[in-house]
């Protein structure tokens, strides 16, 4: 499966810049006529934000995707805000919604349970062959929710707004939470400034056995490769570490 990640300096706030600014990169691109899946930042077409009158979607802003997804026969992941929760929405080649993950650990270090409503469930949706768990930035930091579902999942996604400052941790968790799980852990974040925050991209594509095999760097565009589940089978039988996990009391 050729998965796409698209990291872009999102403008705050402002969701009619921000689309254009996701044209010009797409059409500035010959990725999408070759890739099976794009995904996005979180919070893709405001930056991070605790107005939910700024990043709550709409038909017109769900329509937006919906046109890319149909035009290039592709399944898309963006994130925004929905049903006052922070979400990421998966959309398949059609067009159609096919998953609308609540992110569930909101980072009291920002306020954001002031605004936004906590989820409670993970789901997982499936394109082709792959098994695929949504997770949304603070999410990477707790362990358990990926644990919890590796034995039904080939990937894990986080899309994120990750700061600069704890770039490290970003790089440190997503390729932690690959090796524990032999899954592949797919991270986006976005780059640029906000209003007080900067970011370094660095969205990553780490393998189940612990190895980047997409490195965005920090550079605005879409960067791509190609992913096998044959690879998560191979490890998981080579090293079937899954198997001596225990539920301690």
């Amino acid at each position: 499966m050729k998965v796409g990640l698209c990291q872009f300096d999102i403008i705050w706030e402002n969701k009619k810049k921000n689309k254009e600014r996701i044209r010009s990169i797409i059409s500035n691109s010959d990725a999408l006529n070759q890739l099976d899946w794009i995904i996005f930042p979180e919070m893709t077409l405001t930056g991070f934000s605790m107005n939910y009158n700024k990043t709550k979607l709409d038909n017109t802003d769900i329509n937006f995707f919906t046109e890319i997804a149909i035009k290039y026969s592709i399944f898309i992941t963006f994130g925004g805000g929905l049903d006052s929760s922070n979400c990421l929405i998966t959309l398949n080649r059609s067009g159609e919604q096919v998953l609308v993950y609540n992110k569930i650990h909101l980072i009291t270090y920002y306020d954001e349970e002031k605004t936004y409503r906590e989820g409670s469930v993970t789901q997982k949706f499936v394109i082709d062959d792959f098994n695929i768990i949504p997770t949304i930035c603070y999410d990477l930091r707790f362990s358990y929710l990926f644990w919890e579902n590796a034995p039904i999942t080939d990937a894990y996604v986080v899309i994120a707004n990750w700061p600069a400052e704890r770039d490290s941790h970003w790089k440190s968790l997503l390729k932690a939470r690959a090796i524990e799980n032999q899954s592949y852990v797919i991270g986006v974040n976005r780059i640029g400034k906000d209003l007080n925050t900067e970011y370094l991209g660095n969205s990553l594509i780490i393998s189940p056995n612990g190895e980047i095999v997409l490195d965005s760097g920090n550079s605005e565009g879409i960067a791509y490769v190609d992913i096998k589940k044959e690879y998560i089978n191979e490890t998981r039988k080579s090293y079937p570490f899954l198997n001596s996990r225990k539920k301690l009391n």
